[in-house]
């Protein structure tokens, strides 16, 4: 009877249900890396390039961030922003929450990769005619990015695992389908977390495969 409980768990309808959060999850996961990514090479080089007052004020701004738990900045998008007069559906406040918290994540990667780029290739790309915003971004930025991409990408995985927690203001991303489907009973408990266990592995290992490929061919 056990058995047939365990082989229940992923009838028909079960399966589309999980796939629907899975597609969930990965939606939220794809939008929210773009994103970031984005916004936090805009705050990092602002932050390398020391901007009197300006960088000082983001900095500020991007270490209270950092320093937040993201189910709290979850909660604060979700339940307290409608308060001032802001209304997200649940899908794009989950999207905003994990893009603001995981920018400023990586504005720290993205800062530090470019103070670790030796001040002579600054210096050489204006001797020879470069802008400051040309240096950056044909110079700078490219030797950056490739001692980068292994944090980048390990933060990335963390962002795909933090996508559960959006379960906890009802987003039915995968985690959350996967509490409603064993709530149905509870043979389908092991199996259900089982199978959630090994979907969250590949998404992640994964990423950690398109880190090595990358770390090796830009070496």
């Amino acid at each position: 009877m056990v058995t047939l409980g365990i082989f229940d768990a992923f009838n028909g309808d079960n399966v589309n249900y999980l796939l629907g959060g899975l597609g969930i999850t990965v939606g939220v996961s794809i939008i929210s890396v773009i994103l970031s990514l984005l916004a936090g090479s805009i705050i990092g080089i602002i932050q390398f390039e020391k901007i009197p007052y300006f960088s000082t004020f983001v900095a500020t701004i991007n270490n209270i961030i950092r320093n937040l738990p993201l189910l709290l900045i979850i909660f604060f998008v979700y339940f307290a922003l409608p308060r001032l007069g802001v209304h997200l559906p649940i899908f794009w406040a989950t999207v905003i929450a994990m893009s603001t918290f995981e920018s400023a994540m990586l504005a720290e990667i993205v800062r530090g990769g470019l103070e670790s780029v030796d001040r002579g290739q600054f210096e050489g790309a204006r001797a020879n005619g470069l802008t400051n915003g040309q240096t950056m971004f044909y110079i700078v930025l490219p030797q950056a990015y490739k001692k980068m991409i292994p944090p980048i990408i390990s933060q990335l995985i963390s962002l795909v695992k933090d996508t559960s927690l959006a379960s906890g203001i009802v987003l039915a991303e995968l985690t959350y389908r996967g509490q409603i489907v064993y709530a149905q009973n509870t043979t389908y408990i092991v199996p259900i977390l089982v199978v959630l266990t090994l979907v969250y592995f590949l998404l992640n290992y994964g990423l950690s495969l398109i880190a090595k490929w990358f770390d090796r061919h830009l070496a």
